[in-house]
């Protein structure tokens, strides 16, 4: 993989971690459209630990104030704020824990066809669509906020996130849609999407670095490092821009997107 193969594909995946767009829908266009080979293990695990730095470093109050409280939570021995949503956070990630598990080697092979992963843009970007509309459009701002999240909205929201692992999905796009439908502002939602991305993002790149050091194949390394570096970047400023602008915009522009990148992909499939 030559350097600007790599810088460019780190930018588009750490842009679209974090956007309702689905990052599996773009990385499989350059491959399509420009005949570019995989990128391997080693460069997958690099750019998820771009995007893990990134969002900790955009949510790092939210990050440091869920583990002080916790601790303070448990000094104290009484219950606080931010010990139940660390606690919310945990509870979400397990469904997908048990799915993936359970669902890894269909998730790998059969369901990553261009016909699934235009056909899911499609369809889940119709739902972010209907989600928003029903949230109510004229009110930016209105809404529960991560805070009054339950075990019950924790435990629908991790659910839902288990959709995400059909390609094309959107990690991202399903969790925020299921934030808006159980009631949640549109930045709380986004919040909790993200707060919820540290675990879902490292814990598959400890998977992949254990599958990573059982490969052979040689490392590039100058290419992880542009991967993980410009990754970074393209995800810190993402997450910076969309949570400033979300409550301006709504969801509807990424809701156009999707569709039109999906037709995209349905005609490359006939093509």
């Amino acid at each position: 993989m030559d350097l600007l193969q790599a810088l460019l594909l780190a930018i588009v995946q750490g842009i679209t971690e974090f956007l309702p767009i689905s990052s599996s829908a773009h990385l499989i266009l350059p491959a399509q459209v420009l005949g570019w080979r995989d990128q391997g293990l080693a460069f997958d695990v690099a750019v998820h630990l771009g995007s893990l730095l990134a969002v900790l470093l955009a949510l790092r109050q939210e990050v440091l104030g869920i583990v002080s409280g916790s601790l303070r939570a448990l000094v104290a021995r009484r219950a606080n704020a931010e010990l139940r949503l660390g606690l919310l956070v945990i509870l979400a990630t397990l469904p997908v824990i048990v799915a993936g598990l359970l669902l890894k080697e269909a998730v790998e092979t059969t369901l990553r066809s261009i016909a699934v992963i235009a056909t899911t843009t499609i369809v889940f970007g119709l739902l972010l669509a209907w989600a928003d509309r029903r949230a109510g459009v004229g009110a930016p701002g209105v809404g529960r906020t991560e805070g009054d999240l339950g075990v019950r909205d924790a435990l629908l929201i991790g659910c839902a996130q288990c959709l995400a692992l059909v390609p094309g999905t959107s990690r991202s796009g399903i969790t925020m849609t299921a934030g808006l439908l159980l009631g949640l502002s549109r930045t709380a939602c986004a919040r909790f999407s993200f707060l919820l991305s540290i675990p879902t993002i490292a814990g598959a790149a400890v998977l992949s670095l254990k599958d990573l050091l059982e490969s052979t194949v040689p490392v590039d390394w100058p290419a992880l490092a542009v991967g993980f570096l410009a990754s970074a970047v393209a995800a810190r400023a993402c997450i910076h821009y969309f949570l400033a602008l979300l409550d301006r915009v709504g969801f509807m522009p990424f809701v156009v997107y999707r569709l039109g990148l999906g037709s995209l992909l349905l005609l490359l499939l006939l093509l």
